[in-house]
């Protein structure tokens, strides 16, 4: 069995990077990290995403990555391997949108509620106090 994480070096990311996480260590499966772009492909993105898979290690659950080609969209590799037969979860991180921002369609995390295969996880950051 294998949680999907849709990863990108944001706020939004990292919560949803350590959500599947947890789900790969109590569901026992194999996290599957995808991304991220290739314009956030940074040697920062990279060292984050080497210790999200030593975080998953240490935690109990089996973690590999799958860089998205320059040419390739999030939504539809995460869709496409939504409908994969041993794929039970994605695990993606949403923002918090405006009002104006709510009814436009067409974001990645919207496209992957809608169309994903399997059970979707959405996750967002906490309100900060300021």
């Amino acid at each position: 069995m294998r949680i999907l994480i849709g990863y990108a070096p944001t706020d939004e990311g990292r919560v949803a990077a350590h959500a599947a996480i947890r789900e790969a260590t109590l569901r026992g499966g194999e996290l599957l990290i995808v991304g991220p772009t290739a314009d956030q492909h940074t040697p920062a993105a990279e060292a984050e995403l080497q210790q999200l898979v030593a975080q998953a290690t240490a935690a109990g659950a089996a973690a590999r990555l799958r860089t998205l080609r320059a040419d390739e969209d999030p939504a539809d590799a995460l869709i496409d391997l939504s409908y994969e037969d041993d794929v039970e979860l994605v695990v993606i991180g949403v923002r918090r949108r405006s009002r104006v921002g709510k009814l436009f369609l067409g974001s990645t995390a919207q496209r992957v509620i809608l169309e994903a295969g399997c059970a979707v996880y959405s996750v967002k950051p906490r309100l900060r106090d300021d």
